[in-house]
């Protein structure tokens, strides 16, 4: 029976449901720890946030969240599992790295001058995936990965090596971070060199990106897309809906939603002090919550012609067919 590794362990493919690919219960620029007075962790009010949003996300049928949190931005599974019990949402956690320029880089920049830091890297990926986090047992369901603008870095790169890696070993699907919707197709054909299944990589935040060709050489490459940055506009690099939704139901009218995840990357809870939002920059995230897609969006594409076939395609039947993909998840 095909198996999905959860924050309150393995479920069966059929239990997925309808998913949000990409959202952030809790997220931290590293550096948030060091804001330790000030910036102070409060475990119960993240925990009363995370329950009110699973409860809300879950009103609209929502059965399943991935959380892709970086390991060095806050990811937190103890709390993921917690939120999980009270509400019943499935939740799924992966390990990996932030993109340069907003990730933890000196410890392994510091590891890679005095040894082998990319051979460190894929410890830290096997030993999670097949043993669990830290000392909880919760195991991954994916390896994230990010790279920068225009550019997959030689720090990237060591990631994306390891990834790729563990991926052979166990069939461990891959979700990625794009920069501004940049280096899609490079993301793919560095993996697909470097031996991943295409079948099993998500190339996140495309919707940062308004070129439907561009969508169309990435998506050649077999591996799959994510526009799971919807609602966040005009901030980050990000395009306004509109442009994301004239995009994506260009490409839905292809016959490519078999391909394509929706999700918003949301944050619930940003560690360390609260953000001060400038005034000015309030319309640009006021839609940017977990309930966004299914309150605005999807009205939007079915007056656009989109099916409920092809909405049940995107929410429920694409995640079944990326996890059937890992061979992590098959149980004798």
């Amino acid at each position: 029976m095909m198996k999905v590794e959860t924050v309150t362990g393995p479920i069966a493919l059929e239990q997925l449901g309808k998913t949000l690919s990409h959202e952030h219960f809790v997220f931290g620029y590293p550096g948030y720890s060091g804001d330790s007075t000030l910036g102070r962790f409060d475990y119960n009010h993240a925990l009363t946030i995370g329950i009110q949003v699973a409860e809300k996300i879950m009103k609209h049928g929502v059965k399943t969240v991935l959380d892709p949190t970086p390991n060095e931005c806050g990811r937190n599974v103890r709390l993921l599992r917690d939120i999980s019990i009270q509400t019943g949402l499935q939740i799924v956690c992966g390990t990996g790295f932030y993109y340069e320029g907003e990730g933890a880089t000196p410890y392994f920049k510091a590891r890679a001058a005095l040894g082998p830091a990319e051979e460190e890297i894929y410890e830290m990926f096997i030993t999670e995936l097949q043993n669990g986090i830290e000392d909880t047992g919760i195991k991954p369901g994916f390896i994230k990965l990010a790279s920068s603008k225009n550019v997959i870095t030689d720090y990237e790169k060591m990631f994306f090596r390891a990834a790729a890696r563990a991926h052979k070993e166990t069939g461990t699907i891959i979700l990625t971070h794009t920069q501004e919707g940049t280096m899609g197709p490079e993301q793919a054909d560095l993996l697909i060199e470097l031996g991943v299944d295409p079948d099993c990589v998500v190339i996140g935040h495309m919707c940062g990106n308004t070129d439907v060709e561009y969508h169309r050489r990435t998506l050649e490459k077999g591996v799959r897309i994510g526009f799971d940055r919807i609602g966040l506009q005009g901030l980050a690099g990000c395009p306004t809906d509109q442009e994301r939704l004239a995009v994506l139901v260009e490409l839905l009218k292809e016959s490519y939603e078999n391909r394509i995840f929706l999700a918003h990357d949301s944050v619930n809870i940003w560690l360390g002090r609260e953000l001060a939002v400038p005034e000015a920059a309030i319309p640009s995230i006021v839609n940017w919550h977990p309930t966004h897609i299914f309150e605005n969006i999807v009205p939007q594409l079915r007056s656009y012609g989109i099916t409920e076939q092809q909405l049940e395609i995107l929410f429920t039947e694409n995640i079944k067919s990326l996890f059937s993909t890992s061979s992590k998840f098959v149980k004798k």
